[in-house]
C-alpha cells in the first residue's frame, strides 16, 4: 500500500522510469545496412580481380553436334597457337599436280603466288559459287580470282551467242540504226526505265558499278535487251573527273591494267562486247589500249566506241584482232533537251540513208528515254530499221 501512496504521489514520469528502461544496440539498423553493402562490394571485387576466367560475363550458348560417323576418325585438335597455320593453309587438290601461278595486283602491282590444282582452279575465294545468270552458257565461262569472265569455247563467241535476235536478212536492204543507252547499273529507277520503256532492239550498256549490277543486267537480258559491259577508262581530266574504282590508268602497265580489266569483266556475264566509258586520254594511247584490245578480241567480245575521243585507236586495234568494231555516229543527248535530242535524231535519220547505216548513242535520262522512245515508233513509216548494236556492226563489216 505504501508503494502504491509512493507512485500516486511520485512526480509524474520520474516513479516509472527504472521499470521502462529497454536495452539499446550499440549501432543503427542504417549503420548495419551501411556495412553488409560494404562487405558484398569487397566480395564482387575480390572475385572479378583475382578469378582467372577471360570469358567472364561473356553470354554462353550451349550447341548439340553431331556425333563423328563411326568410318571416320576424329580430326586431332590443334596445338595451341596452330590456329591461324590452319586457316591459312592452301587447299590441296582432290588429285593432279598442283602448280603456281603470279598473280599481279591491278591496286598496287604487287605479285604473290595462287596455287592453282592440276585441273587448272585456283584455291582461291573465287571457287566460291556463283548465281548464274539465266540464258549463259557455261562453257563461254572462265574462272578467274575475280569471279567467271568471258571465254572463246568450242568455236563459240559472247560476241554472235549473246548477240540480240534481229532480221538481217531484212536488214540487208533498208537503212538501219542502232541505239546504245549507256551508263546503266547505276540508279535501278532509271536503269529499269532504260530497259521496260525501250523496244528490245535497243542495246543497252552496263558500268560495273552498282549494289548488283549482276541482277539488273539480267532483267535487260529477260527483256530481250542485248548488252554491253562499259569499262572505266583515264580521261583527260582525271582525277578531277574520276571514272569509280579499277578504272583503267595511263600510268599502269600493261599486267596492271590487266588486272583491273578482268575484275570488270567478272562483275556480271551475257554481255556481247565491251565499251569506253569514259577515257578520252586511254583511247588515244596506243601502248594501254593495245593489251586491253588483244584481251577482249581474244574472249571473244566485240567493242563499241562511244565516240568521245576522236583520235581513238580503239578502231585499228580491233582491226589488227580481226575484232567486231563499232563507233558511235551521234551523241543523241549531248545537249540533254527535248528540241536538241530530235535534232540529233533527224540527223542519225539523215546518215542512215546516206550510208546504210548509223549508230547513236545517249544516256539514260528521263527526257532522252521519253524522245528517243517516241521517235522509235515512226521509224518503220520512213523505211528505216531499228537494229541491235551487233547487226549493224555485222552490216558495217560486211558493207
Amino acid at each position: 500500500m505504501t508503494e502504491t501512496a509512493d507512485d500516486l504521489s511520485a512526480p509524474l514520469g520520474q516513479g516509472t522510469a527504472r521499470a521502462k528502461r529497454r536495452y539499446r544496440l550499440p549501432f543503427t539498423g542504417f549503420q548495419a545496412l551501411a556495412v553488409l553493402l560494404g562487405l558484398f562490394l569487397a566480395i564482387f571485387a575480390g572475385f572479378a580481380i583475382f578469378n582467372d576466367n577471360p570469358l567472364g560475363g561473356e553470354p554462353i550458348v550451349s550447341i548439340a553436334l553431331p556425333a563423328t560417323p563411326p568410318d571416320e576418325k576424329p580430326a586431332a585438335a590443334p596445338s595451341a597457337g596452330s590456329e591461324t597455320a590452319v586457316k591459312s593453309a592452301p587447299r590441296q587438290p582432290a588429285s593432279g599436280e598442283q602448280k603456281t601461278v603470279t598473280i599481279i595486283d591491278g591496286s598496287s602491282g604487287a605479285r604473290h603466288d595462287v596455287a592453282i590444282s592440276g585441273d587448272g582452279t585456283e584455291n582461291s575465294e573465287a571457287d566460291a559459287p556463283q548465281t548464274a545468270m539465266t540464258g549463259i552458257d557455261p562453257r563461254l565461262l572462265e574462272k578467274s580470282r575475280y569471279g567467271m569472265i568471258p571465254v572463246v569455247s568450242d568455236g563459240l563467241k559472247p560476241f554472235t551467242v549473246y548477240a540480240a535476235d534481229a532480221d538481217r536478212v531484212k536488214a540487208a536492204k533498208m537503212p538501219v540504226i542502232a541505239i546504245v543507252i549507256g551508263g546503266l547499273g547505276v540508279g535501278a529507277a532509271k536503269t529499269l526505265d532504260a530497259i521496260m520503256k525501250l523496244p528490245p532492239a535497243v542495246t543497252l550498256a552496263f558500268t560495273p558499278y552498282g549494289s548488283d549490277p549482276s541482277k539488273l543486267a539480267e532483267r535487260a537480258r529477260s527483256q530481250h535487251h542485248e548488252i554491253l559491259l562499259q569499262i572505266p577508262m583515264e580521261p583527260f581530266d582525271y582525277p578531277d573527273n574520276d571514272p569509280g574504282p579499277q578504272t583503267l590508268l595511263t600510268t599502269l602497265g600493261p599486267e596492271q591494267n590487266l588486272d583491273r580489266l578482268y575484275w570488270h569483266l567478272s562483275r556480271f556475264q551475257g554481255y556481247a562486247g565491251i565499251a569506253n566509258f569514259m577515257g578520252g586520254k586511254f583511247e588515244v594511247t596506243d601502248a594501254v589500249m593495245q593489251p586491253i584490245v588483244r584481251e577482249a578480241a581474244k574472249r571473244g567480245l566485240g567493242y563499241f566506241d562511244d565516240g568521245t575521243a576522236p583520235r581513238s585507236v580503239a578502231g585499228s586495234l580491233a582491226a589488227s584482232q580481226a575484232m567486231p568494231y563499232a563507233k558511235a555516229d551521234i551523241g543523241i543527248d549531248t545537249v540533254p533537251t527535248p528540241a536538241e535530242i530530235d535534232r540529233a535524231l533527224v540527223n542519225l535519220e539523215s546518215l542512215a540513208k546516206e550510208r546504210g547505216t548509223a549508230i547513236g548513242v545517249a544516256s539514260a535520262l528521263p527526257v532522252s528515254i521519253e524522245r528517243i522512245g517516241a521517235w522509235i515508233k515512226t521509224l518503220d513509216s520512213r523505211g528505216i530499221m531499228l537494229v541491235p548494236l551487233t547487226t549493224a556492226t555485222l552490216k558495217s563489216k560486211s558493207g
